[in-house]
């Protein structure tokens, strides 16, 4: 199997990431956080850029957290696995570093952390069928990758309850009923409009643009905040019998049946 990469093609001063690791539809794994963290600090600086469109390859934006890491994590002392997913989480959110605006193109699924990912983006457009879904509790794990903050920012904190407790699916449709993306599109057609959105923001003033984006992103302290929480979280979780049962259960594709333990 080929090491995950994410691509990097620009035009008309937009730069477009693509995650790239087809056959796990581009799973959140470690190495492909280390290939988006190399892209955005080639990124970084480069006059020549003023918008960055985040997509993924082969009609999936990413299938959400790999299943794998997930289990290997549970073998880890709390500390470990608290400062693990620190490190994890700053690989996929280092899109927030960049100063150019940056539009998320959802194609497909969307899942748990890799939805999160997108919604760390200024701008969001999905499918209108895209598959989407923050499903932690489903699979017996608190919350991550600024999942805590980033929904309520997008959609509001009753909303990012209701979305967070339950970890029920839903379709680009609703999620635009929701806040949580700007518009949607047809199939086929996400990426193609986000570019176009791009070149359109492109065409300002590229110092303007800049600062707005300064002003624009998020509070990074309240952000780092909630990371903080939220690995501490999730290395409990890793020590539960829950969270084994969760990874069973999506395994043999089949309703967890939770234990408290």
């Amino acid at each position: 199997m080929s090491l995950p990469t994410v691509e990097l093609s620009l035009a008309d001063h937009v730069a477009t990431l693509t995650l790239t690791d087809v056959a796990r539809k581009n799973a959140m794994s470690p190495e492909l956080g280390d290939a988006l963290q190399a892209r955005v600090t080639e990124l970084k600086g480069r006059r020549d850029v003023r918008v960055v469109v985040l997509t993924g390859a082969a009609g999936a934006f990413s299938a959400g957290g790999d299943l794998a890491m997930l289990s290997q994590l549970r073998t880890l002392p709390f500390e470990d696995a608290r400062k693990h997913m620190l490190s994890f989480y700053g690989r996929y959110l280092s899109v927030l570093d960049l100063e150019v605006p940056v539009i998320a193109a959802i194609e497909g699924p969307a899942i748990g952390a890799g939805l999160c990912v997108a919604l760390a983006c200024d701008l969001v457009i999905a499918g209108e069928d895209s598959k989407l879904a923050l499903n932690f509790v489903q699979l017996g794990l608190h919350p991550g990758m600024g999942a805590t903050y980033l929904v309520a920012r997008k959609a509001g904190a009753q909303r990012a309850a209701e979305l967070l407790f339950t970890g029920r699916r839903f379709d680009g449709r609703e999620a635009l009923k929701l806040g949580l993306v700007l518009e949607t599109a047809a199939p086929g057609q996400v990426l193609f409009r986000a570019q176009a959105l791009a070149g359109q923001i492109a065409s300002g003033a590229p110092l303007a643009l800049r600062a707005l984006k300064t002003v624009l992103s998020v509070d990074r302290e309240a952000l780092q905040t909630a990371l903080e929480h939220e690995a501490r979280a999730q290395a409990e979780s890793y020590g539960s019998q829950d969270l084994g049962e969760g990874l069973l259960a999506a395994a043999e594709r089949r309703a967890p049946r939770f234990t408290g333990v």
